[in-house]
């Protein structure tokens, strides 16, 4: 990053807010968080040295997380893979979506726990590997003021342009929310707020129609609600998510009693689950989710135990050869 570059994100967050000047004896705090704005090129070179420091490893841990109808972004906070984000990017529990890193790679990965009021959620990927991640801020160390940098995948992937940087100050903090005047847009949400040090503060919540006016939940409420998700929680009651209702998922498939067992497909609806994962009038069903199918009633019966977006697996036989089927539910 240039200096002038810098200097012109440092005034346009001094002219969206006016900050109050606290001063803070913390170690390692850089000073210029105590200041109401930089006042010469020192000021401004230690807030640039502050951020090009922690930025490669910041980008490197930062995903774009692709959903059914979108994407949003997230980032990695452990070397097997865990990912904090949004709940109204993880959309659900129990759920398979896709990470990508910052150099392309593509992940499977599957949603965790997610706090419904609070828009907090955690992914999982589910290939073994060794990921970069950061380190959270678990000592409830920002404050007022604070100089911080987002990071997303603004508007979806970009592998040339990677994840874009926004300097700006935190203008607010009341109960589970964090406000800054970082400029972020669609595509950001569920991506990471940091501080100077590099440490994460904050996961992009509500992106404002005035790009300079943003919510973030900070760790905090993470921290307090982190069993429950690491156990696929749904917890609370909220707008962020809407919590699975039993029976209204489907697969769009008729089926008949199989000659030699097993219920055989008989029809597929268009546009289905069923003909999407490729399954075939003429298939027999054997298994669902490692279950014997005796008969349609049973079959129905597992269907009414699961919600639209699970994952169902279904062994089957084509032609007197097995084959094996992945799909996630539809809703009803």
């Amino acid at each position: 990053m240039s200096l002038n570059f810098m200097m012109n994100l440092v005034w346009i967050s001094a002219m969206i807010v006016f900050l109050p000047w606290c001063a803070f004896a913390l170690e390692d705090r850089p000073y210029v968080n105590d200041l109401k704005a930089p006042e010469n090129r020192k000021d401004l070179e230690a807030l640039q040295n502050a951020v090009s420091s922690a930025l490669p490893k910041a980008r490197a841990a930062t995903v774009c997380i692709e959903i059914k109808d979108g994407s949003g972004s997230g980032v990695i906070i452990s070397a097997d893979g865990l990912i904090l984000t949004a709940a109204h990017v993880a959309t659900g529990v129990k759920q398979k979506v896709t990470v990508i890193l910052e150099d392309g790679t593509r992940l499977k990965a599957e949603t965790l726990g997610l706090v419904a009021d609070s828009d907090a959620a955690m992914i999982q990927i589910t290939e073994k590997g060794t990921y970069p991640f950061v380190e959270i801020d678990r000592t409830d160390s920002t404050r007022l003021g604070d100089w911080v940098f987002a990071l997303g995948h603004s508007g979806g992937y970009d592998k040339d342009r990677g994840a874009v940087l926004r300097l700006g100050r935190l203008v607010r903090i009341a109960g589970t929310t964090f406000q800054s005047d970082c400029m972020l847009i669609g595509g950001d949400s569920g991506g990471p707020l940091f501080d100077l040090t590099g440490k994460l503060v904050g996961i992009h919540s509500r992106v404002g129609q005035q790009m300079q006016v943003n919510m973030h939940v900070p760790m905090a409420e993470f921290v307090s609600h982190w069993d429950g998700m690491r156990n696929a929680e749904f917890i609370g009651e909220g707008p962020y998510a809407e919590k699975p209702k039993k029976g209204n998922g489907f697969l769009g498939l008729a089926t008949e009693p199989g000659a030699a067992g097993g219920l055989k497909v008989t029809k597929v609806g268009r546009k289905s689950p069923a003909e999407a994962a490729g399954i075939k009038e003429g298939d027999v069903l054997f298994k669902m989710n490692g279950v014997a199918l005796k008969d349609r009633g049973q079959m129905q019966d597992l269907l009414e135990e699961m919600s639209a977006g699970n994952e169902v697996t279904l062994e089957t036989e084509r032609g007197g050869k097995p084959k094996t089927f992945s799909l996630a539910l539809g809703e009803r």
